[in-house]
């Protein structure tokens, strides 16, 4: 039987099939070989018992990707949920965020919550800020329950990490998005109860037909985990698309003259809180050790 990985606790994985979810121990081949299942993972399992719905985790099929901060696989999109309000937005946290997400290739979405305790003034500087990245960007209500179908759209047919930090809104949202799903999820609890009372772990979670969400714990900060200063760049879509016109290979986009960078800058295509950004970000990567 064939199924996905919704969750891995205490050597127990939970396996989401048709038939509903087996709780499954892994073969002990997959130590052997050093391949750890993950929450995404598309697997094959052997049934124990029908009634008590357990089985064995045969095989893993090939991965799509894997991340490693979430460690999760088979990730299509990453949705980064922010409050425009209560709290303010941290846009530095939010780059560092984007940034780790480019440097895995995968593509991010931005969702705005608390639209209806937020003013158009802050809800222009984001659209502004955000507007030469590319990234969709969706204003939404949770408390109001609106724009949620636009969510809804943005993640249909796909699996998508869901993340942000605490007290923006993300459990709100999610809650919503399963509301068709009540029995089902309601099921998937009841199956996974024991680890009720632990470390919260990374959860896939079915949403409709093929789609599913990842469930990420809540961040306050992002570490700039395998990213060079002279890569940075690149993790800046904006910066990316200009930084090849620069007069000198390995251009900085600080004080160098002929910089197509600090042009885009200069000319509106780069927006001055992202640009800001970069080159905290930059500073930050230059002064770190090496060990």
């Amino acid at each position: 039987m064939q199924g996905r990985i919704i969750r891995g606790i205490g050597g127990f994985y939970y396996v989401h099939t048709k038939a509903g979810v087996y709780e499954c121990r892994a073969k002990g081949i997959f130590r052997k070989d050093n391949k750890k299942p993950l929450p995404g993972d598309e697997v094959r399992i052997a049934l124990l018992d029908e009634n008590a719905k357990t089985g064995s985790l045969e095989e893993i099929l090939p991965r799509k990707n894997s991340l490693i901060r979430p460690a999760v696989a088979n990730v299509d999109q990453a949705m980064v949920i922010f409050a425009l309000a209560s709290p303010k937005p941290n846009f530095n946290l939010l780059d560092r965020f984007l940034v780790m997400m480019e440097k895995q290739k995968i593509p991010s979405v931005l969702c705005f919550n608390k639209r209806d305790l937020a003013d158009s003034a802050i809800v222009e500087e984001v659209k502004e800020r955000y507007r030469e990245s590319g990234y969709p960007m969706l204003f939404i209500s949770a408390a109001k329950q609106e724009g949620i179908e636009d969510v809804r759209k943005q993640l249909r047919g796909r699996t998508t990490t869901v993340a942000g930090p605490s007290g923006v809104g993300k459990s709100s949202l999610i809650n919503l998005l399963q509301s068709s799903v009540r029995m089902e999820t309601g099921a998937i609890s009841e199956k996974i109860e024991r680890g009720k009372h632990t470390t919260r772990h990374t959860e896939l979670m079915w949403v409709e037909e093929d789609t599913y969400i990842l469930d990420t714990p809540g961040f306050s900060s992002v570490d700039l985990y395998g990213i060079e200063k002279e890569g940075l760049g690149q993790l800046f879509p904006e910066i990316a698309a200009c930084e090849n016109s620069c007069r000198f290979s390995g251009c900085a986009h600080m004080a160098e003259p002929d910089c197509s960078v600090k042009q885009a800058l200069e000319e509106g295509r780069i927006s001055a809180g992202r640009y800001e950004n970069y080159r905290l970000l930059y500073e930050e990567l230059k002064s770190r050790r090496k060990y």
